[in-house]
């Protein structure tokens, strides 16, 4: 058996994840207060009541990463380890704590700035994104062509999420228009994804540069196990590598199909969300068969997830 750890990225929060943890396990706990001493706020207040909070991306980021260490963090205290990790934009970080390379205080404080920055990179109304269902990828990648030539302004794939399951992400008119004109290729469904901006395109530029120098303050590590990046969904090489990776991810599409099935490749048969929500296991869901699909955001899931895992050992 080899186990996957993957980590939950922005959008999967909602209010009142992490509670059971909290209130359950010293460990969850122990996470959570040492995020509100690094922060200088409550961000268990904040996960736990404070739903208008949570969508600001400056908060959510910070919020998702404790929650997902915590989730992690729990699972290990039973006896759990991943064998390789990866996450979904965002959820990258929580991989790289994950793996040993991150001190996680230095990562939360870290998280909170690159979601201000990405905030703050493109004005609130003037970029989106959509997640498109059910059409082939060359058709998505058409369709944010025809808009961009349009005249509108920049749209294109950002995730890569799934078969089926591709986020474009633009200029507001252009990534609108890119969605019309993927309904009218055939896809199922256009749906507008509560984002405060066009995230992993070029647009983010200005973003990538003022994280830049914050990364570079940080205190690296080497990994402890395999990250796969969603830069070119490939295990990161050596810890030199995960400075220049993070400056451009924020700017790139987000390669997740490509990391399961390469996980898939190196024996990975047991995948397992950390973090809020369900979204990655559905996507890994779409992209493999014949694998164990599990997660951990509260304490049924987490009794679940013991459960089918003592049942395959």
């Amino acid at each position: 058996m080899k186990t996957v750890f993957m980590f939950s990225g922005q959008g999967a929060q909602y209010a009142g994840m992490g509670k059971e943890l909290y209130q359950n396990y010293a460990v969850a706990k122990d996470i959570f207060d040492r995020a509100d001493a690094v922060l200088g706020y409550s961000i268990k207040e904040l996960c736990f009541q404070d739903e208008e909070k949570l969508g600001e991306t400056e908060y959510a980021q910070p919020a998702i990463l404790t929650m997902s260490i915590a989730a992690m963090k729990v699972l290990q205290e039973q006896g759990v380890r991943a064998d390789m990790t990866a996450g979904l934009s965002l959820g990258e970080y929580s991989a790289y704590v994950a793996s040993g390379a991150m001190d996680f205080e230095e990562a939360v404080a870290l998280v909170q700035k690159r979601g201000k920055f990405m905030a703050e990179a493109v004005p609130s109304g003037e970029g989106g994104m959509y997640a498109i269902i059910g059409l082939e990828q060359e058709l998505v990648e058409e369709a944010c062509r025809q808009a961009t030539e349009e005249g509108l302004g920049l749209a294109v794939p950002a995730n890569y999420n799934a078969p089926g399951q591709i986020v474009i992400a633009g200029r507001t008119p252009a990534v609108a228009r890119a969605a019309e004109l993927a309904k009218e290729k055939g896809a199922k469904l256009a749906v507008k994804l509560k984002v405060s901006g066009p995230f992993h395109t070029e647009l983010l530029e200005p973003a990538s540069q003022r994280l830049k120098p914050e990364l570079e303050k940080l205190t690296i590590s080497p990994m402890q196990i395999p990250v796969y990046t969603n830069v070119n969904a490939q295990v990161v090489e050596k810890k030199e590598d995960i400075v220049p990776i993070l400056t451009r991810q924020i700017c790139c599409p987000v390669k997740w199909e490509e990391i399961i099935r390469n996980m898939a490749q190196q024996g990975a048969d047991t995948f397992i969300e950390l973090g809020p929500g369900k979204a990655l296991a559905g996507f890994v869901k779409r992209t493999l068969k014949g694998v164990t699909i599990l997660n951990v955001e509260d304490v049924s899931s987490l009794d679940k997830t013991m459960k089918k895992l003592h049942e395959i050992v």
